[in-house]
């Protein structure tokens, strides 16, 4: 127990896997269906496997969209601070509003450029990065295995999830992580 008498979350995952699944979708669906039956849901847990960072370039950075990038982002900031100082002003609201904006758009594009600048072409290009595994495992307290399994049973046969069999398991655990398929 932690000293506000809540439990303490063991981060490392037990239980036997009751399913293994290619996306999270699926593994959180399966826990969803398990809790729509009213199993105790609280003795699962979802397991990302293989975890991989993927970054998907998405676009040339040039001095353009680093300026653009910098004003919209401090024309955005901006706008926040001018609402906040228009809700304390007894002025006129509206200035306090634009001013906010000005002010927040003219940083941003002086540090967007200086950002870009400091960067010196080793980085021109934007990205977007996402953390993601190769398959889900669900897994269970050991006393509740046996029924989530006959819980997740149902739900495969409704075609509603597709499990990973145990020798597709297999042969993802034999692939390397960035191995593709040949033509």
């Amino acid at each position: 127990m932690t000293t506000q008498g809540m439990p303490s979350m063991d981060p490392r995952p037990s239980g036997l896997t009751i399913g293994t699944y290619d996306t999270y979708r699926e593994a959180q669906r399966a826990v969803d269906y398990l809790s729509d039956e009213k199993f105790p849901v609280e003795h699962t847990t979802i397991v990302g496997n293989n975890l991989r960072q993927v970054e998907k370039i998405t676009g040339r950075l040039t001095w353009g969209r680093a300026l653009a990038a910098g004003l919209a982002s401090g024309a955005w900031f901006g706008l926040f601070v001018g609402l906040l100082l228009g809700l304390f002003t007894t002025g006129n609201w509206l200035a306090a509003l634009l001013t906010g904006v000005v002010l927040g758009a003219f940083f941003g594009l002086v540090f967007g450029g200086l950002s870009y600048a400091q960067s010196a072409g080793r980085r021109d290009f934007t990205s977007r990065t996402a953390v993601v595994a190769t398959t889900y495992d669900v897994l269970c307290d050991f006393k509740h295995a046996e029924e989530a399994r006959n819980h997740l049973a149902k739900l495969a046969l409704k075609g509603e999830v597709h499990p990973v069999l145990p020798q597709q398991q297999q042969s993802l655990q034999q692939q390397t992580p960035l191995q593709q398929p040949h033509d």
